[in-house]
């Protein structure tokens, strides 16, 4: 997965914006104002900071030692930092950019949740 494909991912979920809080060549991704992806996005190797279910952080930092890792500058049991290399198969980058979207949304508040539904 390039940069521009990245980019569009996590640009195409409902209400989803690109910000540069920290620098402009930070790229944070949010959804109602709460980061769900962050990633220096020309960096070499890409890679990208999700949210992720505990558990799950675990087993796939497991299953992919050294391309899932604990977040970097981020709470490590909740976040991972994926390198996006072509190592990872871009499926599988693409569920954990939708899990971490998605986890993201389920703690939105409920009246947030359902205007996205509407949207």
């Amino acid at each position: 997965m390039r940069p521009k494909e990245l980019r569009a991912l996590c640009l195409s979920f409902n209400a989803a914006v690109e910000d540069f809080p920290f620098s402009p060549e930070i790229s944070v991704f949010k959804v109602l104002g709460k980061m769900f992806a962050l990633s220096w996005i020309d960096a070499q190797p890409l890679k990208v900071n999700l949210k992720c279910d505990p558990e799950d952080a675990i087993r796939l930092r497991g299953e992919h030692p050294g391309l899932v890792i604990p977040g970097y500058h981020m709470n490590k049991r909740h976040w991972n930092t994926v390198t996006v290399d072509g190592e990872l198969p871009d499926r599988l980058v693409r569920e954990l950019v939708e899990d971490s979207y998605d986890l993201v949304v389920a703690g939105l508040p409920r009246a947030e949740r359902l205007r996205l539904d509407r949207s």
